[in-house]
């Protein structure tokens, strides 16, 4: 049992450090901005727009930030927070 317990939290951390790493060039210029809005609101977290902007930056890269926050919306719509305040 204990082993599965580690597993489990080494998975969810290689995840949460997968989910840190920076956008680089590649990314950046073939993201589908409203894919990306969607998975972050998908996965609860605030909007990211502003990272992917200094992310992309360093690049050359602007993003769609219409079709970012379209899709962050969509999602948040799909996907509301159910916590009870």
């Amino acid at each position: 049992m204990r082993r599965i317990g580690a597993a489990s939290a080494l998975t969810t951390s290689v995840l949460l450090l997968a989910a840190c790493a920076g956008m680089g060039d590649a990314e950046c210029r073939s993201a589908n901005w409203y894919d990306v809005g969607w998975r972050d609101a998908r996965f609860k977290l605030q909007s990211q727009d502003s990272l992917y902007v200094q992310q992309c930056g360093r690049h050359g890269v602007k993003i769609d930030l219409a079709s970012y926050e379209k899709g962050y919306r969509e999602g948040r719509w799909e996907f509301p927070d159910r916590t009870p305040l």
